[in-house]
């Protein structure tokens, strides 16, 4: 660890935006320039006080991390477990299920990457299950921990870097390669990287707030995740009659195929994502007897695990996707949407709360049912080749399929967003690649154009 007593300490700098303040501290140790921006002249004028009294005492200062060997001694002993469950402390009451189970997966990798020894080390699977399931997960009961894991959880206690460490690159690389491998070593899904490395960026930004590293040690290092693919593959949409022989197929599957007929329907003939066709009551429809009618969505039950939620059930009802608690989407219900579900509701109405679909227990329908229904049907409905090709692999590309039959029926861009709940230039982005014919039609215009002589 290289020190200097050579330090030179400038005075805060004040910038002052549109909207907030900034109040930055400069100085300088062996020439090497340092900068560390607060919100509100009081935290800068403590932070500059800390290094003026510093070097008026003859303290040495670190090269490498600017700060005084006090200071940076008592950093680096902040080990990386403890610091990473205060974190999952800190996010947990304002995060959504599935984002808290996503940044427990996300922290758990980071983990396995930051082990300072190898003597008596876990399997990966015990540390995996230890963290995943009761060190980064604020519902589990640590009282009710088994021995095994409680073992483990101690071992890692001990065994894990100091949070400064990562102000060395080579030790942030080694995070993001392991964020980048599943757990048989196999490349990851870029979007799964993509997601973890937000995780743990926004742990960087934390180590900052908290005063145990200078700056963000993630987004200084130059390492490219890999570009994950956001527009629908057009192989994975159905056309009408594929849709409706899917549809006819689901009903056959026993035991509960026909109650699930008109939630696939919401997601082919209304664009419903699964977790708000999850949700739909009574009170969300707005049904003549036939013909076209809608659908009033106000809120989704994204499937998470009842592991992740604060109510302990599987599904936990939300807001819309990208919108506010209270907001609402107005969706049509095509006429053979409105004959399904007036189906649905003779042969199997709904419950006490109004709920339209429920699992075969009755209850919050399980993502595991209906998805195990769909594999059935599509096996029935599809030949071979086209059940081995990416067509409607999942519930969701019935989705797709809506929103593409309503581009390539030239509803406005505007409309189709409104109806799937995304934004223009979100849905240009996802669905270029479906909106049929349009290749064609632009041939023929460029082709009037070149022939088109001017008046003489």
């Amino acid at each position: 660890m290289e020190t200097s007593y050579d330090v030179r300490i400038w005075k805060t700098e004040l910038y002052t935006g549109a909207r907030t303040s900034t109040h930055t501290v400069r100085w300088t140790v062996a020439g090497r320039p340092w900068r560390e921006p607060f919100k509100t002249a009081a935290l800068a004028d403590a932070f500059r006080s800390a290094l003026v009294t510093a070097s008026r005492q003859g303290e040495a200062f670190v090269v490498d991390t600017g700060r005084p060997v006090s200071q940076d001694r008592a950093d680096r002993a902040v080990r990386w477990l403890p610091f990473a469950r205060d974190y999952v402390t800190m996010k947990w009451p304002r995060l959504a299920p599935n984002s808290r189970r996503n940044t427990a997966r996300a922290l758990t990798n980071a983990t396995l990457a930051l082990l300072s020894s190898e003597r008596g080390r876990p399997t990966d699977a015990e540390m995996r299950t230890a963290l995943t399931s009761w060190v980064f997960n604020r519902r589990a009961d640590e009282s009710r921990m088994p021995a095994e894991v409680r073992r483990t959880v101690t071992w890692l206690d001990r065994n894990t870097r100091s949070v400064g460490d990562l102000a060395q690159a080579s030790v942030v690389r080694s995070v993001l390669d392991q964020l980048s491998r599943r757990t048989d070593g196999t490349p990851a899904a870029p979007a799964t990287v993509q997601r973890q490395r937000g995780v743990v960026v926004n742990v960087g930004e934390y180590a900052v707030e908290r005063g145990l590293l200078p700056r963000n040690p993630v987004t200084a290092v130059a390492w490219r995740a890999p570009k994950t693919v956001k527009s629908v593959d057009r192989r994975v949409v159905v056309n009408p009659q594929q849709a409706r022989e899917l549809l006819d197929a689901v009903a056959e599957q026993k035991p509960s195929g026909r109650s699930l007929v008109a939630f696939f329907g919401s997601l082919y003939y209304a664009g419903l994502r699964p977790a708000e066709a999850a949700t739909l009551r009574t009170t969300n429809l707005v049904l003549p007897q036939a013909g076209w009618g809608e659908l009033l969505l106000e809120a989704s039950t994204p499937a998470a695990g009842a592991s992740w939620t604060d109510s302990g059930q599987r599904r936990e009802e939300r807001q819309l996707k990208h919108r506010a608690r209270g907001e609402t989407r107005i969706v049509p219900c095509a006429p053979a949407l409105t004959e399904l579900l007036h189906l649905h509701l003779e042969e199997f109405g709904n419950d006490a709360s109004g709920l339209l679909f429920r699992g075969v227990r009755g209850g919050q329908l399980a993502e595991s049912t209906y998805c195990r229904v769909w594999r059935k049907a599509r096996t029935d409905a599809l030949t071979p080749a086209e059940d081995a090709s990416p067509l409607a692999r999942r519930p969701y590309d019935l989705r797709h399929a809506a929103v593409s039959t309503w581009l390539n029926a030239g509803v406005p861009s505007t409309q189709v967003a409104e109806w799937a709940g995304h934004s223009v230039a979100v849905l240009h982005h996802i669905y270029a690649k479906c909106i049929v014919g349009q290749d064609e039609l632009s041939r023929r215009r460029i082709a009037a154009a070149l022939d088109e002589t001017p008046d003489a």
